[in-house]
């Protein structure tokens, strides 16, 4: 195993997805997709629970009522939903506007003022189907739901500059990351752009073999504005400068890392979420910790998680 990354959660996922850490709970929070469960880790205790869900959930985000901390929102399936605390009952906010039949929420988070965005995924993977969100609840308001974006057949990737004036999102399917400007208030993106065009997999690449760098999945940014994403088929974890050059190209135990998160008191552990699900028997006895979160230390912080408020 890369000396750099240390096993945090050894019972895997079949697709880990949506890290986050809690500052007040000190807890690092993320979904198994396919295996319908959120799940939080004690990470110095190294105690784990399970909360299972009844569909696929997408991405959570931790949750704030008029000041305090009131657990989830969680994009399932059909719609999405809070729950005020862990295990308990959940309340759908917004049915899905989407197929439910072909078309599931995937990546998203909450931002920097307090709305939840979730992206979605087209199974079928055969068109660009999927979209992008925003869910605005703010101040006890009704919901409402707008779509921000399209063109997409597997939403990754969201994240937001630390002066909170660019949004970042990524098609993985396409193997683009994209970026606009953004402005907070309005909730308006602008001037979309290819922020890191990647080189889509060789028809003839089967994993393990050389010649394809993966494709990017879950991101994060750093306090001083990088972009760090897991490849998926990659075997690797890259930090992106502002301009969307490649600063670090990490290696990664897993030929599947998913998503990415900082946490820990100073915010400098890099948590990494991945995948089992569907590869290959002689790809898990190589990489045996595939499915498991990951950490390792790093030099800059990231920043705190966005909470979800209504």
């Amino acid at each position: 195993m890369n000396a750099r990354w240390q096993v945090v959660v050894t019972q895997p996922d079949g697709l880990g997805e949506s890290p986050f850490w809690h500052p007040d709970e000190q807890m690092l929070y993320w979904v198994d997709i396919p295996g319908r469960q959120i799940r939080r880790c004690n990470v110095f205790t190294g105690s784990v629970q399970s909360w299972a869900m009844p569909a696929e959930p997408g991405c959570i985000a931790p949750a704030r009522t008029q000041g305090q901390d009131s657990g989830l929102v969680i994009a399932l399936r059909d719609g999405i939903y809070r729950a005020p605390e862990w295990g308990g009952p959940l309340q759908q906010l917004v049915p899905a506007t989407h197929d439910t039949v072909t078309t599931r929420f995937n990546d998203g988070k909450a931002d920097p003022i307090g709305r939840f965005w979730a992206g979605t995924m087209y199974e079928p993977r055969d068109a660009a189907s999927a979209e992008l969100f925003s869910l605005d609840a703010r101040g006890g308001r009704a919901p409402v739901l707008e779509r921000k974006a399209g063109d997409a057949t597997i939403a990754n990737g969201l994240a937001w500059s630390p002066d909170t004036t660019t949004v970042y999102w990524t098609n993985t399917t396409d193997h683009v990351i994209r970026a606009w400007d953004w402005d907070a208030a309005s909730n308006q993106m602008q001037r979309g752009r290819v922020f890191r065009q990647f080189a889509c997999k060789p028809t003839d690449w089967q994993p393990g073999m050389p010649g394809y760098g993966g494709r990017p999945d879950g991101a994060s940014v750093d306090s001083q504005g990088n972009y760090w994403m897991a490849m998926f088929e990659g075997a690797r974890v890259l930090k992106l400068s502002p301009a969307g050059d490649i600063l670090a190209d990490i290696a990664t135990p897993v030929r599947c890392p998913t998503m990415v998160c900082f946490g820990g008191d100073d915010l400098q552990t890099l948590y990494l979420t991945s995948a089992r699900h569907g590869r290959p028997a002689d790809e898990l006895a190589a990489m045996p910790h595939s499915g498991c979160v990951l950490a390792m230390r790093v030099d800059v912080p990231g920043l705190p998680v966005n909470f979800f408020v209504d």
